[in-house]
């Protein structure tokens, strides 16, 4: 099996409606985003996918939907943007951009030591 890995990092605010606790009030963070994709064969170039076209998609989603946002407002999260749903659309989005790229998992870092994974 062979993975990659391409990140970005972006910054956004959010609260968690459906939860009791600090993280209820308006909040940012600096996430980092790293997208996986895996795969048994290798394509052109002997390469699993091109690095700059995985990069490039990432980079393109999270400048047009997610960087320097209310999360809150993206109607996906339905009020609960947490890093577990976050990684689950960006998931989502990545696949419709890059079917080709088998995108295995995604994980959002809300902090250099928290992170949450989404892989289907």
């Amino acid at each position: 099996m062979y993975s990659v890995r391409v990140e970005v990092d972006f910054a956004a605010a959010h609260r968690i409606v459906h939860y009791n606790g600090k993280c209820e009030r308006l909040h940012g963070h600096n996430y980092r985003v790293r997208v996986w994709a895996s795969g048994q064969t290798l394509g052109e170039g002997r390469m699993l996918v091109d690095f700059s076209l995985l990069k490039g998609a990432l980079k393109s989603l999270i400048d047009e939907e997610l960087d320097h946002r209310d999360l809150n407002e993206i109607k996906f999260f339905a009020d609960d943007p947490s890093a577990e749903r976050i990684a689950e659309y960006i998931y989502l989005r990545m696949h419709e951009k890059v079917p080709q790229a088998s995108i295995s998992a995604v994980d959002v870092y809300e902090t250099p030591t928290s992170m949450a994974r989404f892989s289907p």
